[in-house]
Protein backbone atom coordinates (compact mmCIF):
# COMPACT_ATOMS: atom_id res chain seq x y z
CA UNK A 1 0.00 0.00 0.00
CA UNK A 2 1.31 3.46 -0.93
CA UNK A 3 2.33 5.61 2.01
CA UNK A 4 0.00 8.53 2.80
CA UNK A 5 1.05 11.89 1.37
CA UNK A 6 0.99 15.18 3.29
CA UNK A 7 1.75 18.73 2.22
CA UNK A 8 3.60 21.38 4.21
CA UNK A 9 4.81 24.89 3.42
CA UNK A 10 8.10 24.98 1.44
CA UNK A 11 9.97 26.52 4.37
CA UNK A 12 8.78 23.71 6.66
CA UNK A 13 10.14 20.90 4.47
CA UNK A 14 13.52 19.65 5.65
CA UNK A 15 15.22 17.56 2.97
CA UNK A 16 18.30 16.38 4.85
CA UNK A 17 18.24 12.66 5.68
CA UNK A 18 18.02 12.14 9.44
CA UNK A 19 16.38 15.49 10.12
CA UNK A 20 12.78 15.93 11.25
CA UNK A 21 9.86 17.41 9.34
CA UNK A 22 6.98 18.66 11.48
CA UNK A 23 3.51 18.14 10.05
CA UNK A 24 1.02 20.18 12.06
CA UNK A 25 -2.17 22.18 11.82
CA UNK A 26 -4.87 20.77 9.56
CA UNK A 27 -2.44 18.34 7.92
CA UNK A 28 -1.16 17.19 11.32
CA UNK A 29 -4.72 16.70 12.53
CA UNK A 30 -5.51 14.60 9.50
CA UNK A 31 -2.41 12.48 10.12
CA UNK A 32 -2.75 12.08 13.89
CA UNK A 33 -6.53 12.05 14.37
CA UNK A 34 -8.10 10.96 11.09
CA UNK A 35 -5.44 8.58 9.76
CA UNK A 36 -4.38 7.64 13.31
CA UNK A 37 -0.77 7.19 12.28
CA UNK A 38 1.60 5.62 14.78
CA UNK A 39 5.34 5.72 15.34
CA UNK A 40 7.30 3.82 12.71
CA UNK A 41 4.74 4.18 9.91
CA UNK A 42 6.00 5.31 6.51
CA UNK A 43 4.76 8.60 5.03
CA UNK A 44 5.51 11.00 2.18
CA UNK A 45 5.73 14.73 2.75
CA UNK A 46 5.92 17.32 -0.04
CA UNK A 47 5.81 21.07 -0.52
CA UNK A 48 3.58 21.07 -3.61
CA UNK A 49 6.43 22.50 -5.71
CA UNK A 50 8.26 19.30 -6.67
CA UNK A 51 10.16 18.44 -3.48
CA UNK A 52 9.11 15.22 -1.71
CA UNK A 53 10.66 13.35 1.21
CA UNK A 54 10.06 9.83 2.41
CA UNK A 55 10.20 9.19 6.11
CA UNK A 56 8.89 7.41 9.15
CA UNK A 57 6.76 8.83 11.93
CA UNK A 58 9.07 9.42 14.88
CA UNK A 59 6.45 10.95 17.18
CA UNK A 60 2.74 11.71 17.40
CA UNK A 61 2.29 14.91 19.38
CA UNK A 62 -1.27 15.47 20.56
CA UNK A 63 -4.13 15.47 18.07
CA UNK A 64 -2.68 17.74 15.42
CA UNK A 65 0.99 17.02 14.89
CA UNK A 66 3.34 14.30 13.76
CA UNK A 67 7.13 14.38 13.52
CA UNK A 68 8.65 12.64 10.51
CA UNK A 69 12.27 11.49 10.32
CA UNK A 70 13.51 11.91 6.75
CA UNK A 71 14.91 8.75 5.14
CA UNK A 72 15.01 9.79 1.46
CA UNK A 73 14.54 12.88 -0.69
CA UNK A 74 13.61 13.54 -4.31
CA UNK A 75 13.23 16.76 -6.29
CA UNK A 76 11.04 16.36 -9.36
CA UNK A 77 11.70 18.50 -12.46
CA UNK A 78 9.08 20.99 -13.58
CA UNK A 79 6.90 19.22 -16.20
CA UNK A 80 7.14 20.37 -19.82
CA UNK A 81 5.08 21.24 -21.71
CA UNK A 82 2.74 22.76 -19.16
CA UNK A 83 -0.93 21.92 -19.60
CA UNK A 84 -3.10 24.97 -18.88
CA UNK A 85 -6.85 24.40 -18.78
CA UNK A 86 -9.27 27.30 -19.17
CA UNK A 87 -12.30 25.78 -17.47
CA UNK A 88 -15.70 27.43 -17.83
CA UNK A 89 -17.70 27.71 -14.62
CA UNK A 90 -20.16 24.86 -14.17
CA UNK A 91 -23.25 24.50 -12.04
CA UNK A 92 -23.34 22.71 -8.69
CA UNK A 93 -20.31 20.64 -7.83
CA UNK A 94 -19.27 19.98 -11.42
CA UNK A 95 -16.66 22.73 -11.23
CA UNK A 96 -14.89 21.11 -8.29
CA UNK A 97 -15.20 17.73 -10.03
CA UNK A 98 -13.42 19.12 -13.08
CA UNK A 99 -10.58 20.47 -10.92
CA UNK A 100 -10.27 17.17 -9.08
CA UNK A 101 -10.06 15.16 -12.30
CA UNK A 102 -7.69 17.63 -13.97
CA UNK A 103 -5.37 17.43 -10.98
CA UNK A 104 -5.37 13.65 -10.95
CA UNK A 105 -4.64 13.40 -14.68
CA UNK A 106 -1.75 15.89 -14.54
CA UNK A 107 -2.89 19.40 -15.55
CA UNK A 108 -0.55 22.13 -14.29
CA UNK A 109 -2.70 25.28 -14.31
CA UNK A 110 -6.47 25.74 -14.08
CA UNK A 111 -8.08 29.06 -15.01
CA UNK A 112 -11.73 29.54 -13.97
CA UNK A 113 -13.50 31.18 -16.90
CA UNK A 114 -16.69 33.23 -16.71
CA UNK A 115 -18.16 32.19 -20.07
CA UNK A 116 -21.27 33.90 -21.41
CA UNK A 117 -23.30 30.68 -21.30
CA UNK A 118 -22.11 29.46 -17.91
CA UNK A 119 -25.12 28.63 -15.74
CA UNK A 120 -23.05 29.45 -12.65
CA UNK A 121 -21.69 32.97 -12.28
CA UNK A 122 -19.25 34.17 -9.62
CA UNK A 123 -19.70 37.80 -8.64
CA UNK A 124 -18.17 39.78 -5.79
CA UNK A 125 -17.20 37.71 -2.77
CA UNK A 126 -18.53 34.59 -4.46
CA UNK A 127 -15.62 34.74 -6.91
CA UNK A 128 -13.08 34.69 -4.09
CA UNK A 129 -14.86 31.83 -2.33
CA UNK A 130 -15.14 29.88 -5.59
CA UNK A 131 -11.45 30.22 -6.39
CA UNK A 132 -10.48 29.18 -2.86
CA UNK A 133 -12.73 26.12 -3.12
CA UNK A 134 -11.09 25.15 -6.41
CA UNK A 135 -7.64 25.62 -4.86
CA UNK A 136 -8.56 23.45 -1.90
CA UNK A 137 -9.91 20.79 -4.27
CA UNK A 138 -6.66 20.85 -6.28
CA UNK A 139 -4.59 20.50 -3.11
CA UNK A 140 -6.59 17.52 -1.82
CA UNK A 141 -6.59 15.82 -5.22
CA UNK A 142 -2.82 16.27 -5.48
CA UNK A 143 -2.39 14.53 -2.14
CA UNK A 144 -4.71 11.70 -3.13
CA UNK A 145 -2.87 11.16 -6.42
CA UNK A 146 0.60 11.64 -4.87
CA UNK A 147 1.46 14.49 -7.22
CA UNK A 148 4.67 16.37 -6.32
CA UNK A 149 3.20 19.54 -7.85
CA UNK A 150 -0.11 21.07 -6.77
CA UNK A 151 -1.73 22.69 -9.82
CA UNK A 152 -1.96 26.46 -9.81
CA UNK A 153 -5.57 27.69 -9.73
CA UNK A 154 -5.69 31.27 -10.95
CA UNK A 155 -8.21 34.03 -10.33
CA UNK A 156 -11.50 34.13 -12.22
CA UNK A 157 -10.87 35.32 -15.80
CA UNK A 158 -13.00 36.96 -18.45
CA UNK A 159 -13.09 35.90 -22.09
CA UNK A 160 -10.75 38.77 -23.01
CA UNK A 161 -8.26 37.70 -20.34
CA UNK A 162 -8.40 34.09 -21.50
CA UNK A 163 -7.85 35.18 -25.12
CA UNK A 164 -4.78 37.11 -23.97
CA UNK A 165 -3.53 33.94 -22.28
CA UNK A 166 -3.99 32.06 -25.55
CA UNK A 167 -2.14 34.75 -27.49
CA UNK A 168 0.78 34.69 -25.05
CA UNK A 169 1.07 30.89 -25.18
CA UNK A 170 1.06 30.79 -28.99
CA UNK A 171 3.57 33.66 -29.23
CA UNK A 172 5.90 31.75 -26.88
CA UNK A 173 5.96 28.63 -29.04
CA UNK A 174 3.11 26.77 -27.37
CA UNK A 175 -0.34 25.94 -28.70
CA UNK A 176 -3.96 26.52 -27.75
CA UNK A 177 -6.96 24.33 -28.49
CA UNK A 178 -10.64 25.16 -28.14
CA UNK A 179 -12.69 22.01 -27.57
CA UNK A 180 -15.71 22.11 -29.88
CA UNK A 181 -17.96 19.30 -31.05
CA UNK A 182 -18.39 20.82 -34.53
CA UNK A 183 -14.67 21.18 -35.27
CA UNK A 184 -13.33 19.25 -38.25
CA UNK A 185 -9.89 18.81 -36.67
CA UNK A 186 -9.42 15.88 -34.28
CA UNK A 187 -7.44 16.21 -31.05
CA UNK A 188 -5.71 12.91 -31.76
CA UNK A 189 -4.33 14.31 -35.03
CA UNK A 190 -2.67 17.36 -33.46
CA UNK A 191 1.08 17.54 -32.93
CA UNK A 192 1.72 18.75 -29.41
CA UNK A 193 4.91 20.76 -28.74
CA UNK A 194 7.34 19.37 -26.20
CA UNK A 195 7.84 22.72 -24.49
CA UNK A 196 5.88 25.91 -23.92
CA UNK A 197 2.27 25.85 -22.78
CA UNK A 198 -0.60 23.80 -24.17
CA UNK A 199 -3.78 25.77 -23.42
CA UNK A 200 -7.05 23.84 -23.52
CA UNK A 201 -10.29 25.85 -23.54
CA UNK A 202 -13.31 24.01 -22.14
CA UNK A 203 -16.74 25.56 -22.59
CA UNK A 204 -19.75 25.54 -20.25
CA UNK A 205 -22.88 23.37 -20.32
CA UNK A 206 -24.45 25.64 -22.93
CA UNK A 207 -21.38 25.53 -25.16
CA UNK A 208 -18.95 28.18 -26.33
CA UNK A 209 -20.63 31.06 -28.12
CA UNK A 210 -19.64 32.01 -31.67
CA UNK A 211 -18.13 35.28 -30.42
CA UNK A 212 -16.04 33.49 -27.81
CA UNK A 213 -14.80 30.92 -30.30
CA UNK A 214 -13.91 33.70 -32.73
CA UNK A 215 -12.01 35.57 -29.99
CA UNK A 216 -9.92 32.52 -29.16
CA UNK A 217 -9.24 31.66 -32.80
CA UNK A 218 -8.23 35.28 -33.50
CA UNK A 219 -5.73 34.94 -30.66
CA UNK A 220 -4.20 31.89 -32.37
CA UNK A 221 -6.18 28.94 -31.00
CA UNK A 222 -7.24 25.92 -33.02
CA UNK A 223 -10.66 24.33 -32.65
CA UNK A 224 -10.68 20.56 -32.26
CA UNK A 225 -13.03 17.78 -31.24
CA UNK A 226 -12.26 14.82 -29.03
CA UNK A 227 -14.49 12.17 -30.54
CA UNK A 228 -17.99 11.31 -31.73
CA UNK A 229 -19.69 11.91 -28.37
CA UNK A 230 -20.29 15.20 -26.56
CA UNK A 231 -18.66 15.21 -23.12
CA UNK A 232 -19.74 17.16 -20.06
CA UNK A 233 -17.80 20.29 -19.20
CA UNK A 234 -16.60 18.54 -16.03
CA UNK A 235 -14.92 15.71 -17.96
CA UNK A 236 -13.98 17.14 -21.38
CA UNK A 237 -10.90 18.94 -20.10
CA UNK A 238 -9.59 15.84 -18.37
CA UNK A 239 -9.96 13.71 -21.49
CA UNK A 240 -8.25 16.38 -23.62
CA UNK A 241 -5.44 16.75 -21.09
CA UNK A 242 -4.92 12.98 -21.13
CA UNK A 243 -4.58 13.03 -24.92
CA UNK A 244 -2.01 15.83 -24.68
CA UNK A 245 -0.02 14.25 -21.85
CA UNK A 246 0.13 10.92 -23.65
CA UNK A 247 1.16 12.40 -26.99
CA UNK A 248 3.83 14.80 -25.71
CA UNK A 249 5.70 12.13 -23.76
CA UNK A 250 4.93 13.23 -20.23
CA UNK A 251 3.35 9.85 -19.53
CA UNK A 252 6.32 7.87 -20.85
Amino acid sequence: MTAPFFLVAPEALTTEVGRTVVVEGAEGRHAATVKRLERGEQVLVGDGHGRVVEGRVSAVVGKDRIDVEVTAYAEHPVPSPRVVVVQALAKGERGELSVELLTEVGADVVVPWSASRSVAQWRGDKAERGVEKWRSTAREAAKQSRRPFVPEVRALASTAECAALVREAVASGGTAIVLHEDASLRMAALRVPTNGDVVLVVGPEGGISDDERAAFESAGALSARLGPSVLRTSTAGTVAAAVVLASCGRWD
